[in-house]
């Protein structure tokens, strides 16, 4: 993976658009995007599932990523997410990386998956429901999109699933 940083810098990382709403910082080289991939082989040697590239089928051009991420030592419940280069919003992708995800946590025995949105990041709300997750109303924390509004807590929505192994996306 490590060999992909200039075309994830290049495709996502570094778009403004892109990272608009996201809740880690847009790249402003490819070496934070060289970091970012050092910390994913980490977490590949740490835990049964990290970040994944997301690549189109027919000709392996790279989209976006995924991915699981899992809090101390927890590994029954994990966050998800997405983000996809600009060319390839509205096509598809992004259900198609959260089914996979929601396969991925019912091959590891994780119970419970969840992903936190921007409280105006619609789009990301209508995904997380066509794969059948739903709003978890008793959330209340804040997060930063550094990208938005750099030091400054907002709202987010958070969706959970409860991941079970007869699941069918």
């Amino acid at each position: 993976m490590l060999s992909d940083a200039a075309a994830i810098f290049e495709r996502y990382a570094s778009d403004p658009d892109v990272t608009r709403y996201l809740g880690w910082p847009r790249h402003q080289s490819v070496a934070d995007t060289d970091s970012f991939l050092r910390f994913s082989a980490a977490e590949w040697e740490q835990r049964p599932a990290g970040p994944y590239l997301i690549r189109a089928r027919s000709d392996d051009r790279l989209l976006g990523s995924t991915g699981l991420g899992f809090e101390g030592g927890h590994l029954t419940e994990a966050v998800t997410g997405y983000v996809l280069a600009k060319d390839s919003w509205g096509m598809g992708y992004a259900t198609e990386a959260l089914r996979a995800m929601i396969d991925v946590a019912q091959q590891i025995d994780v119970a419970r998956l969840y992903a936190l949105c921007h409280s105006e990041h619609r789009a990301s709300w209508r995904v997380l429901e066509k794969c059948g997750f739903a709003q978890d109303k008793s959330w209340t924390r804040q997060a930063e999109f550094p990208n938005l509004a750099p030091g400054v807590r907002q709202n987010v929505v958070c969706y959970a699933l409860t991941v079970h192994r007869s699941y069918v996306a």
